[in-house]
């Protein structure tokens, strides 16, 4: 029984791999696990996103800022057609670009391709619109890469994991809710961290196709050293690379997205 079970789950497992993007210049074509539709992940998000925007609108948060507004969403428009390096269907996805007047420092891409930044990030931080535009090309990057959906599809693999074991052990439920907090607090974390690290990479080679230099990664990433000093747990248990190593790594990409940037430029 033990190895049958293993055995349907494996399959359910192989089935569920594929890629999302191609490569790019910087690489970001590993398999990924999805056992969940990505159209039913993207109806959620644009419901989500709609209650957003309406919630905000009635608070009167909603796009306050009409110079911050053209700046966020003219970056966008720059950065949207180079989506088609990774994916070809991007470009065509429904965008929408809104800023939120909080002091929460803040952006992200929903699936499909729903962003939203937070007046915080960019006010506090003093943004160029190069940093922005890092950020943006690294919360795209999110979507492009379904990492909610895969991150959903690993969430769900590990629970059936868990129950085929306790069950299997004769183990109660305590035993597997104990061994759910363990994946989550340190297994789930890992694939948070490389779902960063990627974004970041795609994110650096999107900003520079659209024209911006990607030496903003480093900046951006040295003020938010600045502004979250003293206000860090160890890497290991966070679902972000520490801020030191991601300054490494982008230093590390300059070589590969500066040709981009440059011929953008001409």
């Amino acid at each position: 029984m033990t190895r049958s079970i293993g055995f349907c789950l494996g399959l359910l497992l192989l089935a569920g791999c594929e890629t999302t993007t191609s490569g790019g210049a910087v690489g970001a074509d590993r398999s990924q696990l999805m056992l969940v539709s990505s159209s039913e992940l993207d109806q959620m998000a644009a419901q989500s996103y709609a209650k957003l925007l309406a919630d905000a609108a009635h608070a009167g948060t909603l796009n306050r800022d009409a110079a911050m507004l053209k700046r966020v969403r003219a970056v966008a428009s720059r950065i949207e057609p180079h989506t088609a390096v990774f994916r070809h269907d991007a470009p065509a996805w429904k965008w929408e670009v809104n800023v939120l007047s909080s002091n929460e420092m803040n952006a992200f891409c929903m699936p499909g391709g729903k962003i939203a930044f937070y007046s915080g990030l960019i006010n506090q931080l003093h943004l160029t619109d190069n940093e922005i535009a890092i950020v943006m090309g690294h919360e795209i990057s999110h979507a492009l890469r379904e990492h909610s959906r895969e991150q959903a599809s690993q969430a769900m693999a590990a629970q059936a994991t868990i129950g085929i074991g306790a069950a299997l052990l004769g183990l109660g439920q305590g035993s597997a809710d104990l061994a759910g907090t363990g994946y989550q607090a340190l297994v789930a974390t890992r694939f948070s961290r490389t779902d960063e690290a990627e974004a970041d990479r795609m994110g650096l080679e999107l900003a520079a196709r659209a024209g911006y230099d990607p030496h903003a990664g480093v900046t951006l990433w040295q003020k938010m050293i600045a502004a979250n000093s003293g206000a860090r747990q160890p890497e290991f248990l966070s679902s972000h690379p520490a801020d030191e190593n991601r300054v490494r790594e982008i230093e590390a990409l300059l070589p590969a997205v500066m040709p981009l940037y440059q011929a953008a430029r001409l």
